[in-house]
């Protein structure tokens, strides 16, 4: 019991023993150097009587068995010594003391044998002994200093403690993408597998630039996809990094759909590898909303600062001004004209002769009102205000190159038609991100529109570097594509990023309605996000206390989280974290995961040795692109002429004809 009693008990039985070891010696010293107490005149016939009765006893008989009854004592007292606990003491420094102490105390017989005068042989035969059994001491004392339980030390960084168990099953469907791995739990390695059993509930892949999103994970998504027979679309950001995948893997594997899917391109750079595509193809506009939600693509991916002012009446009016173009232009002639290039031409028409013409379609009358009055009231700032913008951010798409690509007919954008399924790679430039953007934010609009329906075949849409493409509703088709088989994956370097193009808002709800996260190192406010997301296991705590007579380690487990922010900040390139969604027919206990996705690097570099260059689709030169350029604005200068002389001709129409001047 540590009462204070019997603490104060054993101390002074302790000291007792101590004293016990400390007379024994000198009784040792006064036998062996007698000669010299004599001459020093501290001998009696009492000390020799008494000197007498201990030596009948057999101490003193042997020259050794003094001192051992002394050091034995010394010891026994050494057992319950209680020093003030020091974390910087260890064992060495303790033994160092006792070692030194001890040869000191039997090496001190060779003092006797020294040739000198008794007074200082004696002197220097007990000051070795003494200063052997204060080292013994010191030492013994210190070994009580030193704290024998320690915290463990050598995970410094709490890895060890931060791993868990990870799903090491190969769950395999006719949808999932499936990425081998290594773990960690505790000290061991472990395989596991990266198991997105359903992809239909959108995946996205975060990590900042070098993390390894498309090499280990983009181009296994696209892959495997194909491998399975899914229709495809690719957002390829740095053409044509992920079109020459898609491509190659194609090649070798249309063999094993049903009807084998035709494979297209479109870039802006490359002329001769590029189809020709319309953007507002006629058939895939069935009402005046679609072309609402076209013209609100287009300008918001020219215009990224307006995402965040949607409902602005200087943001609002440009939306609305070219859905009346898009629209006019669609109902006109059957949408013989309806393409992005003749609705940039159109808008440039001088006000006469535009008004006059949207005048004309009764579906757009109250989309085009506003302008019309604001005209002949002679109100041009206002006019200006209003359309200007949208005419300014339009005239940026006006290049030959641009109107070469928008104004053909190659393919339409169903790529999951049953009838005619397609693999469709659309390559951005990084250094025309803006002008390039925009027009392929318009393609994927229409592109999502026609996919997200019932009865096609499964597809997959692959966006790298999503946020520089303007999607609008990107929330719908994630919340709603599931049941339609349509597969969104989204490469994103960061939260940041996504918020800073869509606004707080948009990001948030892309961000939490997402069902499989796989995550390289990221930073800031996505870190903390992503931990959250990730939750919490038992981990083990340990805390050490020292006082000055004991210590003692307290143990306990508690809930922490299982992957830090610190821990996704520090990522190596190939390493991931992330969450996987299952679904009802194939339960994932173990979601949550930390890996390093493993990839046959000699493998995949001898197959991209292998690949094929994209096929040259057809032979051009800047002449025909030229004439094609010069062909759209010829168009429509045909379309006023044509209409106003109709207009004209026509007494019932000829009010509609306005001549401001």
């Amino acid at each position: 019991m540590s009462t204070g009693e019997n603490e104060q008990a054993l101390r002074k039985i302790l000291d007792m023993t101590r004293l016990i070891s400390i007379v024994i010696l000198v009784i040792h010293f006064y036998y062996c150097c007698y000669t010299a107490f004599h001459l020093w005149g501290f001998t009696s016939s009492f000390s020799d009587r008494i000197l007498e009765n201990i030596y009948r006893t057999g101490l003193l008989k042997s020259f050794i068995t003094a001192k051992l009854i002394s050091l034995g004592f010394l010891l026994i007292s050494l057992l319950g010594a209680k020093g003030r606990k020091d974390e910087k003491l260890d064992h060495r420094t303790a033994f160092a003391y006792i070692i030194s102490g001890l040869i000191l105390y039997f090496i001190s017989y060779l003092m006797l044998l020294l040739k000198l005068p008794v007074q200082v042989v004696a002197v220097l035969y007990m000051a070795t002994t003494s200063a052997g059994l204060l080292l013994v001491l010191t030492g013994g004392t210190l070994l009580s200093r030193i704290i024998r339980d320690r915290l463990n030390g050598k995970d410094i960084f709490n890895r060890e403690n931060e791993t868990f168990p990870q799903e090491e099953r190969l769950l395999e469907n006719e949808y999932s993408i499936n990425l081998p791995a290594i773990y960690k739990l505790k000290a061991r390695e472990r395989r596991s597998w990266i198991n997105v059993i359903n992809p239909f509930r959108a995946l996205m892949v975060l990590g900042t630039p070098g993390s390894g999103k498309s090499y280990f994970v983009i181009r296994h998504v696209i892959t495997q996809h194909i491998r399975k027979g899914f229709t495809m679309f690719v957002y390829d950001f740095k053409f044509d990094d992920l079109s020459r995948i898609a491509y190659n893997t194609w090649l070798k594997n249309k063999h094993l759909y049903r009807i084998p899917p035709k494979f297209y391109v479109i870039n802006f750079d490359d002329l001769a590898r590029t189809n020709r595509c319309n953007a507002l193809e006629p058939s895939g506009m069935t009402d005046i909303t679609d072309a609402a939600e076209s013209a609100r693509t287009i300008l918001l991916g020219l215009n990224r600062e307006w995402i965040k002012k949607q409902g602005d009446f200087f943001v609002e009016s440009p939306i609305n001004f070219l859905t009346a173009v898009i629209w006019y232009l669609r109902k006109y002639n059957d949408g013989e004209f309806c393409t992005l290039p003749h609705v940039i031409e159109l808008m440039q028409a001088d006000y006469d002769s535009l008004f006059t013409l949207l005048r004309t379609e009764k579906e757009i009358e109250v989309l085009i009102n506003p302008f019309v009055n604001a005209y002949l009231s002679d109100v041009m700032e206002q006019l200006e205000g209003q359309i200007a913008s949208a005419k300014i951010a339009m005239a940026r798409l006006a290049s030959p190159q641009l109107y070469y690509v928008l104004s053909g007919n190659d393919f339409n954008l169903d790529i999951n038609n049953p009838d005619d399924p397609k693999i469709v790679c659309m390559g951005n430039n990084p250094q025309k991100i803006q002008i390039y953007g925009a027009v392929l934010s318009l393609y994927v609009n229409r592109l999502v529109k026609q996919v997200n329906k019932k009865g096609k075949l499964k597809s997959s849409l692959v966006f790298d570097e999503f946020p520089t493409i303007y999607l609008n509703g990107i929330d719908s088709l994630i919340a709603t594509a599931r049941s339609n088989k349509v597969a969104t994956c989204l490469g994103i370097q960061d939260f940041s990023q996504l918020r800073k193009d869509y606004g707080r808002e948009q990001a948030d709800v892309i961000m939490n309605i997402t069902g499989s996260i796989i995550s390289g190192q990221v930073t800031g406010d996505t870190a903390k996000q992503l931990s959250e997301r990730f939750g919490k296991i038992m981990q083990d705590r340990e805390s050490l206390s020292i006082n000055r007579n004991d210590t003692s380690i307290s143990r306990s487990k508690q809930l922490e989280a299982a992957i830090p922010p610190s821990k996704i900040a520090s990522l190596s390139s190939g390493e991931f974290v992330g969450l996987v969604a299952d679904d009802p027919d194939n339960k994932i206990e173990l979601k949550t995961f930390h890996c390093e996705i493993q990839n046959d690097h000699t493998a995949l570099k001898k197959e991209e040795e292998s690949y094929r260059e994209i096929e040259v689709i057809r032979r051009i030169d800047s002449s025909m692109v030229q004439r094609n350029f010069m062909q759209v604005k010829q168009d429509v200068q045909d379309i006023i002429h044509t209409e106003i002389e109709r207009l004209l001709n026509n007494p019932a129409m000829a009010h509609l004809v306005i001549k401001k001047r």
